[in-house]
């Protein structure tokens, strides 16, 4: 079973980029993000014709997350519980015997802004969210950007992007560590510790050309299914299409029975 993450960077201006992937890779589950669609907007019958059910929270111009998959999705939760948040970043459902979390972390601007200070609260409102949907969903599958570099590895200069940088800093990485403590693990780092596999490229400098990037991009899975992962990785593929997203589909490969 192949669950994937794509940052779509406006699924407006991507869809026929998602359509073409779809038919490609073929995964079974897909979290977007950054669909910047209002949900009377959302393509849902374009990609019912690929055998893809949807839904989907989003808002116009910013934001917006979905989950695509070939099971209607059930149990859907829109948003953190408990978290007053006019940005829609977060949506999860349950496919099959998999729970599934699809977020758009906040990026966070800089280092001690109140953006940033955003970004850590509701890092933390992710944290108590996920302990409670680990308790009644031991099968997790936690997706999305993550606008975090996990750690060095993950970066092209961690001169340039270190403790103090923001996607970087200190206090993001503890975040993304105490999630990780809950019972989480990386699935790219289940299948191998090779740095230099990038997700994001900024658009400037030949950035994608140049294995400039970032992994910021990331598919978690819970304990339960870490003894199932099969293969983990980056379709750097579309990234190289024509007017492409400035993200690549991250993906884990789980066994099933």
């Amino acid at each position: 079973m192949k669950i994937a993450s794509w940052n779509v960077n406006s699924l407006n201006v991507r869809l026929p980029h998602l359509q073409r992937w779809l038919q490609e890779a073929a995964p079974d589950v897909v979290g977007l993000q950054e669909t910047k669609l209002e949900d009377h907007r959302f393509p849902d019958a374009a990609l019912a014709e690929l055998g893809y059910r949807s839904v989907f929270h989003g808002q116009k111009t910013y934001n917006g997350v979905a989950i695509l998959a070939r099971q209607a999705p059930q149990a859907v939760q829109i948003g953190i519980p408990g978290f007053a948040d006019t940005q829609a970043r977060a949506i999860a459902a349950t496919v099959g015997e998999l729970r599934i979390v699809d977020l758009y972390v906040v990026n966070g601007q800089d280092v001690g802004s109140e953006k940033y200070a955003y970004k850590l609260r509701w890092l933390d409102a992710v944290h108590d969210w996920l302990a409670d949907e680990l308790k009644t969903y031991p099968n997790l599958v936690v997706l999305g950007d993550f606008n975090i570099a996990p750690d060095d590895r993950d970066v092209h200069d961690p001169q340039l992007w270190n403790a103090d940088h923001i996607l970087t800093s200190s206090a993001e990485r503890a975040a993304l560590q105490r999630l990780l403590a809950l019972g989480l693990h990386d699935g790219l780092r289940l299948h191998t510790q090779e740095g230099g596999l990038f997700s994001w490229w900024d658009y400037r400098q030949a950035a994608f050309r140049r294995n400039l990037g970032l992994r910021i991009d990331l598919t978690l899975v819970s304990d339960a299914l870490r003894p199932h992962v099969q293969a983990a990785g980056i379709d750097t593929t579309p990234r190289s299409w024509e007017r492409a997203s400035d993200h690549a589909p991250a993906y884990v490969v789980l066994r099933t029975a």
